[in-house]
């Protein structure tokens, strides 16, 4: 027997639970799914828990585009739900001469993405925002802030379900047959099923590229190659003297080991780059290696000199979900629709790392106009 709905999200991390509310709330029948026990337990819940204000993408890109938009909104939602969040402020810094065309670089693109509060700073004035700091400029993001990511999927998830909508987790999709107007996946679990919908929305991170090889329908030739990246935090053992968060200038595609804040004030640094075995499958071994500190160590140094040595303790690592590999140039977010494979009601979202936090609701945006979905 196969059960219908209108749409079905595949993966309940922030990027899924947010297509889900837009699309419940748009009067949709939908239900959510999610392989694990707990929704948002992958990609969502392992990262730096930034809100961006949108310096570093192309000009243009989608990746440009939504995190400028999905920023506001996402502040927006944060203070209409309680979500714990703070736009603590963010300074990139230039630690040389030789980096300062560089912040002025960035900040003229910033300005080109419709990021016009950044403001550049000398070294003086960087550091009377942070003493501890070591820099010759700056440039100062206020838009910049931090977000309780779980608090935030919590929040999107119960405006999915005041809609009508539903999450289910344990449930993970092993196949898919896309059909004209009605799309049929089977779903594992305890209780394996048959669920067919309208609309279907490949949001499942790490596993999107799997599943839509998975998927009879789908041209492979829209499908792109998955590479995971992952990257290791260390937390700084006792208070940091920082209030604000605090960035290198970027290499390429890669933020740099910055300096990040929770919620209670404890500071973190990282991500690093440990590009995982092409293809990977299987449990992901997200222990942190204590070796890999030396590094950490050299990078947050050149920007803190003052980091007591022994005082970076192993925290947590997250897997980017990267449709590119080492030494390739980052590409945009890829959400692929109908207009691009051909098969109506289905969307596939690959390449969703940062700043897909700060673009999950203009993502979900994104998504309806893509299945020609009338938002609420």
């Amino acid at each position: 027997m196969t059960d219908t709905v209108d749409a079905v999200v595949v993966g309940a991390g922030v990027v899924g639970l947010a297509v889900g509310r837009a699309l419940a709330r748009a009067g949709l029948e939908t239900v959510v799914l999610e392989a694990e026990p707990a929704i948002g337990t992958g990609v969502s819940s392992r990262n730096s828990e930034v809100i961006h204000a949108g310096l570093y993408y192309p000009a243009g890109s989608l990746k440009a585009r939504l995190c400028v938009t999905g920023r506001e909104q996402l502040y927006d939602l944060c203070a209409t739900h309680g979500v714990a969040h703070r736009r603590c402020g963010k300074l990139v810094v230039a630690t040389g001469d030789a980096q300062l065309p560089g912040l002025e670089r960035l900040l003229a693109h910033a300005r080109a993405n419709g990021v016009h509060d950044v403001q550049r700073l000398s070294g003086a004035e960087a550091l009377a925002l942070e003493p501890a700091l070591a820099c010759v400029g700056a440039l100062w993001s206020p838009s910049t802030g931090i977000v309780d990511s779980h608090g935030l999927m919590l929040a999107l998830q119960g405006d999915l379900e005041r809609a009508g909508g539903a999450v289910a987790v344990s449930s993970p999709v092993r196949s898919a047959v896309c059909g004209a107007g009605r799309h049929v996946l089977q779903v594992g679990g305890d209780e394996p099923m048959s669920l067919a919908a309208r609309h279907v929305v490949n949001a499942a991170a790490l596993g999107a590229v799997a599943l839509a090889r998975a998927t009879e329908g789908m041209p492979p030739a829209t499908v792109p190659d998955a590479h995971w990246c992952k990257g290791n935090y260390y937390a700084l053992a006792g208070r940091a003297p920082f209030t604000h968060l605090v960035y290198p200038l970027p290499q390429d595609a890669w933020l740099g080991v910055h300096l990040t804040l929770d919620q209670a004030g404890q500071a973190r640094f990282g991500p690093d780059v440990e590009w995982l075995p092409h293809g990977e499958a299987g449990l992901i071994d997200y222990r942190v290696d204590p070796a890999r500190a030396e590094a950490f160590y050299a990078d947050v140094r050149r920007y803190w000199p003052g980091l007591p040595d022994g005082a970076l303790v192993p925290a947590y690592s997250g897997v980017r979900p990267k449709i590119y590999g080492p030494g390739e140039p980052a590409p945009d977010f890829r959400v692929v629709g109908p207009a691009e494979h051909g098969v109506a009601g289905w969307v596939n979202l690959f390449g969703i790392e940062s700043p897909g936090l700060t673009s999950c609701l203009a993502l979900a945006d994104e998504v309806l106009v893509q299945l020609g979905v009338q938002p609420a």
